[in-house]
């Protein structure tokens, strides 16, 4: 005969087995849930068979150098999806093994809007687009000039790495990225989520407007002391 306290030690065991099971349970389905936000944060090669030969302007920490390198890619030929796949596939080279200018996976821009220069703004009395009448609004260089809106994601941003250096290597190396493959863009600015913010991590201003232009820099020979 099963006495009652042996009775209430067994069932509190078995009690206790469902309550772990029902935890171990909910730990595996948020681990999963985590390695597929994880997944989806990735940015993946756009559905594009056909690859064409794209100048990466790379950065190196070592030396300062940025080089001029091409990469067989797909991408895809609206202008603005294309601005915005050229420069995940700059950030990703820098998310891989031996990068010489290393910086966090993921998604790193959320999008790129292209602007007609002159900047142009509202009426005062209708919604219609005017051009701008201020003397120090951008002015294109050459007839079809656009400005490039970068909005990077806060992700991104938040994981740079500090220090006066490798933020400029990052910007030189997106500016001159887009110079070399979409020559139309002269003037680039940049946005965090939407929104303005000073620096990148600290030190590179992102406030300010940034031309389009070759940003190559060769290795800065090493001197004896």
């Amino acid at each position: 005969m099963i006495s009652r306290h042996q009775r209430i030690v067994f069932w509190s065991l078995v009690g206790c087995i469902l309550a772990m099971g029902a935890l171990l349970f909910g730990e595996r389905q948020h681990a999963r849930d985590r390695i597929v936000a994880l997944a989806d944060a990735t940015p993946l090669d756009a559905p594009y068979s056909t690859t064409e030969s794209v100048t990466l302007d790379l950065a190196n920490d070592a030396d300062g150098s940025i080089t001029a390198t091409t990469r067989p890619i797909a991408l895809p030929g609206e202008v603005t999806a294309r601005a915005r796949a050229l420069l995940e596939h700059l950030i990703a080279e820098y998310s891989l093994p031996g990068s010489t200018h290393p910086l966090q996976s993921g998604a790193a821009v959320d999008d790129v809007f292209l602007l007609p220069l002159p900047l142009v703004g509202h009426s005062a009395n209708t919604s219609a687009l005017i051009a701008s009448t201020d003397p120090n609004a951008l002015q294109p260089q050459t007839p079809g000039g656009e400005l490039a809106v970068i909005n990077l994601r806060s992700t991104f941003v938040n994981a740079h790495p500090s220090g006066v250096e490798v933020e400029s290597l990052t910007l030189l190396s997106i500016i001159g990225t887009l110079h070399t493959n979409l020559p139309q863009i002269e003037q680039i600015r940049f946005l965090v989520d939407g929104q303005p913010r000073e620096t990148l991590a600290g030190h590179a201003d992102l406030l300010r407007t940034y031309p389009s232009r070759d940003t190559t820099v060769q290795a800065q020979p090493t001197t004896e002391p």
